[in-house]
């Protein structure tokens, strides 16, 4: 019985100390610590532009493979003139944007100031006119 007491003593003491430990330091909720601002960055290889293709905007109306096709094809195309490396074409879920004909492409270039065009695009027609867009966001 005695050790028993014993230990439940040193039990007690343990929890004591770590509620006084604790009541010296803020709460929880509130975070003491300098927020940590130095989140690392890197210069990416797609200096020149990140072309974005919404995935949903043909889902429905101009068959699942449409905006697929248009990234495959762009990056295809970028890749044939050497220009991969300079531009990343990426698919995208919901821009927004939602045209009732056509896909929902942004150009995202370092040059752009903030003011990234956003296109709609004829997935039958306009290839060539978005790759020679594209080309001019080139550095």
């Amino acid at each position: 019985m005695k050790k028993l007491i014993r230990r439940i003593k040193r039990l007690l003491q343990r929890i004591l100390k770590s509620f006084a430990s604790d009541s010296q330091q803020t709460s929880p909720l509130i975070n003491s610590r300098p927020l940590d601002t130095s989140i690392p960055s890197v210069s990416p290889r797609w200096e020149s532009g990140l072309v974005l293709v919404c995935s949903q905007c043909a889902n429905e109306r101009l068959g699942s493979t449409a905006s697929e096709d248009l990234e495959n094809w762009l990056k295809s195309r970028l890749k044939f003139e050497g220009l991969w490396g300079e531009f990343r074409v990426v698919s995208s879920s919901c821009l927004g944007v939602c045209p009732k004909a056509g896909i929902t492409v942004v150009i995202v270039s370092n040059g752009s100031g903030g003011n990234s065009p956003c296109l709609i695009v004829n997935p039958r027609s306009d290839y060539e006119l978005l790759y020679s867009y594209i080309k001019q966001n080139k550095k």
